[in-house]
């Protein structure tokens, strides 16, 4: 259901599709459907969440190889590994980040992405002035991130994963 969800999201507005579209495009039952997902915003939400699973489980437990619906084999630091990922476009996620249906998936995405930003401080505490408060830095690292993202993708992420982890690095 997940292929036929995306696509439909490439071309409609997410209000505007119907569960009827997606099973009628998924080929399945309504049954079948309403087994899985209680509505279609269950189904986004569990889109987004193998979507962006991988790349935030793999700060918990990272092993030398990993794979959920994503294969691959870790390098760098967190942030490079996220980057990489987007480089790959695994699942037609960057058009899902960049679409018409860009918010519904930067909100999750920025939800995973600020708990892994939590998980990172350690790497930006020489750059923290004391007096910002602990949440304000946490969501300046995660918007630095989107920024950043959003900056690559607009100019054909011609920077390797290694370059442009660099810039947000250097930005925070």
């Amino acid at each position: 259901m997940f292929a036929a969800f995306t696509e439909l999201l490439e071309h409609k507005d997410f209000a505007q599709i119907t569960v009827g579209e997606i099973i009628d495009r998924a080929d399945v039952g309504r049954a079948t459907f309403y087994a899985h997902f209680e509505t279609k915003e269950f189904l986004l939400k569990e889109l987004c969440r193998e979507l962006f699973c991988h790349i935030f489980d793999f700060q918990q437990t990272p092993p030398a190889r990993h794979q959920h619906i994503f294969d691959c084999t870790p390098t760098g630091c967190v942030f490079q590994h996220l980057f990489a990922h987007l480089q790959k476009n695994d699942n037609g996620v960057l058009r899902l980040l960049s679409g018409q249906n860009n918010e519904l998936f930067l909100g999750y995405f920025k939800t995973g992405l600020r708990t892994l930003v939590m998980g990172q401080l350690p790497r930006f505490a020489a750059r923290k002035d004391p007096k910002l408060p602990e949440d304000f830095w946490v969501d300046h690292i995660t918007a630095t991130f989107i920024a950043t993202l959003r900056w690559w993708v607009e100019n054909g992420m011609e920077q390797s994963p290694e370059t442009i982890t660099e810039y947000f690095c250097l930005s925070v």
